[in-house]
């Protein structure tokens, strides 16, 4: 559980982060109950729990089954696709080789994105274009690529109408940002996994951050370890809650709105001795070229602008945003396809 300022009482957010319901976006007498919640969740706290979305439990089941299976491998059989191979940050990343605002992330992971060719770049072109690419898989677990890739489709569905959802309870039309994810979108997943031991005694599984897109969608087991920040100069744990997707905000929100919404600040700590942690986030991202441009929400939605963060400079243009965070948690990466002058790009 996360600590505030002295004094101030810890909180859990299962009590203050609500539960919505997406089916309620399409029933005439709750709907507009479920868009002022929707305002509500994403000013304060910032996050919410997601029911209804259409996803079973056999097949979340089904993914974490196929998550544990895939880190069972035997190390040489991970170690091949490792991300080091991939310019696009595709692949297995072993534990402790990513990092968070400089400190070392204590979790190992595959990332994934759509299955699209590598773009062949010109000189000129921008140096995040070499994030799109293939995918690279197990070759001993080879059921891992269609389920995963399936999965994706799945949540993409919900985060569209999410999406939608979010641009009416702010007074837009649903389609303002359809547009973003028509062609070739940078949607991603990662599959983690925060081991159970522990042989150094940094309590970070992965550090304080936001996410760089427009939405999240987390899948994750029933150990915990999720945070929140509270708002109070703290961070509160997000207790698992089967058969949810806790959904959050990622920075283009924030570039869109000057700041009325903003993105979600949220960390993981290390599980309890003894008990490995599973999760699985799915980032619903636009196009790598794609600008986000201002939107004037309407004066009665226009709350509070929050502060800028002087450490985390946002772009509106995506694939520079992506970028930015990839090269700072991947170095190894970084080093090897696009050298010290790329890091500023």
């Amino acid at each position: 559980m996360g600590t505030g300022p002295p004094g101030a009482k810890p909180l859990r957010m299962d009590e203050v982060i609500p539960t919505l319901d997406l089916r309620d976006r399409s029933d005439p007498v709750r709907r507009e109950a479920f868009l002022a919640g929707l305002r509500r969740a994403l000013f304060d706290p910032g996050a919410f729990y997601l029911t209804g979305h259409g996803i079973h439990e056999e097949d979340s089941d089904a993914m974490m089954q196929l998550a544990r299976r895939f880190f069972a491998l035997p190390a040489e059989d991970r170690d091949a696709i490792d991300i080091v191979h991939s310019p696009h940050f595709r692949g297995y990343t072993q534990v402790g080789y990513e990092r968070t605002q400089g400190a070392v992330d204590w979790r190992e992971q595959l990332d994934v994105g759509l299955e699209l060719p590598a773009r062949k770049r010109v000189p000129g072109d921008p140096a995040y274009l070499e994030l799109q690419g293939p995918n690279q898989w197990p070759a001993a677990l080879p059921e891992l690529r269609p389920a995963v890739l399936g999965w994706m489709d799945g949540l993409g569905r919900v985060a569209d109408a999410l999406l939608a959802a979010i641009c009416e309870a702010y007074g837009l039309a649903p389609s303002t940002f359809r547009h973003a994810f028509a062609v070739d979108p940078h949607v991603h997943l990662k599959i983690i996994r925060y081991p159970a031991s522990w042989p150094v005694s940094s309590e970070q599984g992965v550090g304080a951050h936001k996410d760089y897109g427009f939405l999240t969608l987390l899948l994750q087991d029933d150990v915990g370890g999720l945070q929140i920040a509270d708002g109070r100069g703290g961070f509160s744990d997000v207790p698992p809650r089967r058969g949810t997707f806790i959904v959050n905000l990622g920075e283009l929100f924030e570039v869109a709105t000057g700041g009325v919404m903003t993105a979600t600040m949220h960390r993981v700590r290390r599980p309890p001795s003894g008990a490995e942690r599973i999760s699985i986030p799915y980032f619903h991202n636009p196009r790598l070229d794609y600008s986000v441009a201002p939107i004037d929400l309407p004066k009665e939605h226009a709350q509070a602008r929050q502060p800028v963060d002087p450490t985390n400079p946002l772009f509106a243009e995506y694939g520079r945003n992506a970028l930015k965070g990839w090269l700072r948690a991947h170095p190894r990466v970084a080093e090897r396809y696009y050298g010290a002058p790329a890091l500023s790009d």
